[in-house]
């Protein structure tokens, strides 16, 4: 498959519980055939008493998604916990940030969710490595529907963080499902607009209008049996005028930090005409009275997406900026994440009660 840079990222449990081996596997026989979809895997150990169960679940369009689940440190099986949906970066699995983020906050108390989106890592959908703005907004519902019927979650205490990338489909995700009942975001990118301008408005009416017309030749070529083009969400090429948070992003996706290999950051060129056609905060306004917080970097190239999600939204509603921090420190880098998590933490305390 012909790989091409166009630009880069201006970027349970049904039941009761019952023993197994050592472990408690949240799940029993007769919710498997009352939800015949739906696969549960063995509880694995993590750190900190935390315990991880890998499980997969079918979306409105029947597409497969595969999610780890994470329960919080001595969990107590009689007990109805609050739970958070945790949503990756554009191009991001369930074992990046995501998966951190579900960690560090299951230590705190929650059950919580980080899946693999639709067209990715585990998860379902063909053809492979495109992006549908509507089904990413449809993984978080999914993502609801399979917490709403866990046998440890209260299902009206959900809630929904979404980083980077799905920041922008959580909101427009939060918009149109009341059971959501709050909502933060981490170092938010709203995807349509930073396909349709550009990072901080670096692309042109005119540029946009020609990227629409190569992508409409490259859907007649394609029809007819040219192969596919991808492009990719980072640069594929470094020199000195590649700019620092392409450089950050690099050094998370393509190094040890955070490489994985069911995230490549290539996606089909011809993705890029429904992104630009979604607006994530067409609707944020109704999502009051329900509670919004928006988490920002001081120095995060992403910042004003999160500032114009403030300014569109009503209250309850929260911007909150983390000193010193770029985009890309957020989704990891200790330092910042002992804020970040301290506030989370507290936002859900208060509206997850």
């Amino acid at each position: 498959m012909k790989k091409i840079t166009y630009l880069f990222i201006s970027i349970l449990s049904l039941t009761s519980i019952k023993n197994t081996s050592n472990a408690q596997i949240p799940m029993e026989n007769k919710k498997q055939t009352e939800f015949p979809n739906t696969k549960i895997y063995p509880l694995r150990d993590t750190e900190n008493g935390v315990k991880v169960q890998k499980v997969s679940y079918p979306n409105r369009i029947q597409i497969n998604v595969v999610a780890n689940v994470f329960y919080p440190p001595n969990y107590d099986i009689n007990k109805k916990y609050p739970a958070i949906v945790v949503g990756p970066p554009f191009g991001g699995v369930k074992e990046q940030t995501a998966g951190l983020h579900a960690q560090k906050l299951a230590e705190l108390g929650y059950v919580t969710l980080a899946f693999d989106p639709a067209f990715l890592g585990e998860s379902g959908g063909y053809p492979r490595y495109i992006e549908v703005p509507e089904i990413k907004v449809e993984d978080f519902s999914a993502a609801i529907d399979f917490l709403s019927n866990h046998s440890l979650v209260d299902k009206k205490r959900i809630g929904v963080l979404g980083i980077c990338g799905s920041g922008g489909y959580s909101v427009a995700a939060t918009a149109i499902d009341h059971r959501i009942k709050a909502l933060a975001t981490v170092s938010m990118y709203d995807m349509g607009r930073a396909r349709r301008e550009g990072i901080n408005n670096s692309t042109s009416y005119d540029q946009r209008m020609k990227i629409l017309d190569e992508i409409g030749e490259q859907r007649t070529k394609e029809f007819a049996g040219a192969e596919r083009k991808d492009i990719r969400a980072l640069p594929e090429k470094v020199d000195a005028n590649t700019p620092k948070f392409a450089l950050d992003f690099l050094d998370y996706y393509d190094t040890p930090r955070g490489n994985h290999p069911n995230s490549t950051a290539y996606y089909s060129f011809t993705s890029l005409a429904p992104m630009m056609n979604f607006f994530s905060f067409s609707n944020i306004e109704t999502i009051s009275p329900r509670p919004l917080l928006f988490i920002a970097g001081e120095k995060a190239v992403s910042k004003y997406f999160s500032a114009d999600a403030y300014q569109k939204a009503k209250e309850p509603k929260e911007l909150f900026i983390v000193p010193g921090a770029t985009h890309v420190d957020l989704y990891d880098r200790p330092e910042y994440l002992k804020t970040s998590i301290k506030k989370l933490d507290d936002f859900f305390k208060q509206y997850l009660k």
